[in-house]
């Protein structure tokens, strides 16, 4: 089918009480991995991309791949632009396909968030696409943005937030980080859930790789209607491409180690979806 909007993907999820998942997409490889975890499960899914990545490919190439293998699929698929990083990006993003987009000024202090955030909503109000914002500060990195510290978000700031935005979806910091932790994450879930109190939109947990099943699974429960996942995606192709290499040195066709590395995703994926909860609530 063709590509949808995450709009009614997380209210849906909101309403049934779990998460869509959302994984990052480096190639073609990844693209057709997802979507066929997808498919099997019978699972809405958002693939996602980064500024970086973008940078690597172009916004035209990914949007013309995932529209590609989305209308091949019986399931919803989306096409989201994860912490952008400018008004131009998510404009520019808008204008080529994509079906949703995140804002990321999170850098910003609260006002120049609040400022950066609405402008991105007015452009995109007039496509129809719904964006995603971050408020408080996600530890560690994600692309060129690297918060030292968390700064966990907080409740009373939310609803100013999204009050004054307009956004269709709320990424908040609660102690997760992006990459691999070093050590044992403790998350705020508690405050989670005090959000959850007071903002009705459909709230997003950033920085999942290397979090439990359990940890994630409460969040949903918490309220999370959206799970990024991201680095271990990238593990796993990279994994089962040295995995090949190693044993057949000889090998030296490209499909090969593209193979294996969407067999390792797919599984990942797949087990994701399932933590999440959103396998079988395919519309």
């Amino acid at each position: 089918m063709p590509l949808v909007t995450s709009k009614e993907m997380l209210l849906d999820a909101q309403k049934g009480g779990y998460a869509v998942g959302a994984f990052n997409i480096e190639n073609m490889e990844m693209v057709k991995a997802v979507i066929a975890a997808a498919e099997e499960l019978q699972a809405p899914v958002m693939l996602q991309t980064t500024p970086s990545t973008i940078k690597y490919g172009t916004v035209e190439t990914y949007a013309a791949i995932v529209a590609a293998e989305a209308k091949k699929a019986s399931v919803p698929v989306c096409l989201h632009l994860d912490h952008g990083s400018s008004y131009e990006l998510a404009v520019q993003c808008m204008e080529n396909g994509y079906t949703s987009v995140m804002i990321d000024g999170s850098k910003e202090n609260l006002e120049g968030n609040i400022a950066v955030s609405a402008k991105v909503v007015e452009a995109a109000k007039l496509k129809g696409i719904p964006v995603e914002a971050e408020l408080g500060k996600v530890g560690g990195k994600e692309d060129d943005l690297e918060a030292e510290a968390d700064t966990n978000t907080d409740p009373a700031e939310a609803v100013e937030f999204v009050e004054r935005t307009g956004i269709d979806s709320l990424a908040v910091a609660i102690g997760t980080a992006h990459g691999f932790y070093v050590g044992t994450p403790v998350l705020d879930k508690e405050r989670l859930s005090e959000i959850r109190k007071v903002v009705s939109i459909p709230l997003v947990l950033h920085g999942a790789s290397g979090l439990t099943d359990g940890d994630v699974s409460d969040c949903v429960k918490r309220g999370i209607c959206k799970v990024n996942f991201a680095t271990e995606l990238r593990k796993a192709y990279t994994d089962a491409v040295k995995k090949l290499i190693a044993e057949e040195p000889s090998v030296f066709d490209p499909k090969a180690f593209g193979k294996v590395g969407m067999a390792a995703v797919k599984e990942l994926v797949k087990g994701r979806m399932k933590v999440c909860g959103c396998d079988g609530k395919s519309k």
